[in-house]
């Protein structure tokens, strides 16, 4: 397994591609609901309000979460609430495949914690692929935060290669826009000074990140 050798502007460059790939799709839907309504068709205008609305909807919380999970959040040192970035989670995640049980107290802590356990929120995405049902717990000692996160569905696996690029490694030693996600998530938690663990028990894949000893 080889370590991943990436350049700083090439680590800027393939996070742009990955918000944009995320944000690109309620965008598009919103030009194609617009192009409707110039037709001047009634029968069609309510559909096209109600897309734009939707899709409007979308495209911000997708914004706001990718704000917090890949931004600058703040100065260098900034503390995030939990809270905040549960209601970001939520608006985010909670759609026709997936539920979101956000756990936590309302605590401020370190950004860099809580960006991890949004990224590795992310991750649990993928490890329902068909969609299903995730819950995020954390717990806070002081400034230090403990995640554990469940994600329950059909088919649940860990996502390919996931704990390589979490550790920085890859069988190529190179990097797309699509694998950057882990890899940024596991520069987080060595930035946080945090573990990261996969098991999987049936349905169910768990995520713990905790203090690293």
């Amino acid at each position: 397994m080889t370590a991943i050798s990436l350049e700083p502007l090439d680590l800027a460059a393939l996070l742009c591609s990955r918000v944009c790939h995320d944000v690109i799709s309620p965008v598009g839907a919103i030009v194609n609901a617009l192009e409707v309504l110039e037709e001047d068709d009634p029968s069609m205008r309510d559909f096209a309000l109600e897309l734009i609305k939707k899709s409007a909807r979308a495209a911000s919380a997708r914004l706001q979460f990718a704000r917090l999970a890949f931004g600058a959040a703040g100065s260098a040192g900034a503390m995030i609430d939990l809270g905040d970035a549960g209601n970001v989670a939520n608006g985010f995640l909670n759609d026709e495949k997936l539920s979101l049980d956000w756990e936590a107290p309302r605590a401020l802590l370190p950004k860099n914690q809580v960006k991890l356990l949004l990224n590795l929120l992310v991750i649990a995405t993928q490890a329902v692929p068909r969609g299903g049902k995730l819950v995020s717990r954390a717990t806070v000692e002081g400034e230090q935060g403990a995640f554990e996160i469940t994600a329950t569905g059909s088919h649940a696996r860990i996502p390919a290669h996931v704990e390589e690029l979490l550790a920085g490694r890859s069988e190529t030693g190179t990097i797309d826009a699509h694998a950057v996600q882990p890899l940024y998530a596991g520069m987080v938690a060595r930035a946080a000074g945090m573990g990261i663990t996969f098991a999987i028990e049936g349905d169910t894949v768990t995520i713990k990140a905790a203090k690293a000893d």
